[in-house]
């Protein structure tokens, strides 16, 4: 019995070694192929933004607002942004669409917040899909939009209604 016990032990620590050293190889073999390719994506386009959050501070519900976002391309080839989009549909973006900026040139990306029916604390993104090495940039805003008295009282109008369907 005893030789059994012996020999189920030496045949689980053997497999949990194997086991290990495979999963070693394989970390070690990722982090070698991320490295090359980080190596082989240098001369990517790079986007350098001015700023990358905008705060519009307090605004009055149902304004509509906007900024610039100024960027430079410190890559070394041609930037093409493909697409962008807000993360909402209040949140709309204007950019250089499919229109190659080359290495020290410079473009623009205006974004406009419509506070329609947003009261309180608004927090939005945009998102940029280009040919830089990440492939994604994202840009933010924000808004402190004071609601507009008449449209909070239909709407805890509104709620009050849901509450007295629900029960």
């Amino acid at each position: 019995m005893k030789k059994y016990l012996l020999l189920a032990s030496c045949v689980l620590s053997l497999a949990l070694v194997a086991c290990n050293d495979s999963a070693t190889k394989k970390v070690n073999q990722n982090a070698t192929e991320a490295a090359t390719k980080a190596a082989v994506n240098t001369d990517a386009p790079v986007m350098t933004f001015d700023k990358i959050m905008h705060d519009f501070g307090t605004i009055k519900e149902g304004e509509r607002v906007q900024t610039v976002f100024s960027f430079t391309n410190t890559g070394n080839s041609d930037l093409i942004i493909v697409d962008a989009r807000g993360s909402c549909g209040c949140t709309v973006p204007s950019y250089p669409r499919n229109t190659p900026i080359p290495p020290g040139g410079t473009g623009e990306i205006m974004v406009s917040f419509d506070s329609n029916n947003k009261p309180n604390m608004q927090q939005k993104t945009v998102t940029l899909s280009a040919n830089t090495q990440s492939g994604r940039e994202t840009l933010r805003i924000k808004a402190m939009v004071s609601p507009d008295p008449v449209k909070a009282e239909q709407r805890a109008a509104q709620a009050r209604a849901r509450q007295q369907a629900n029960n």
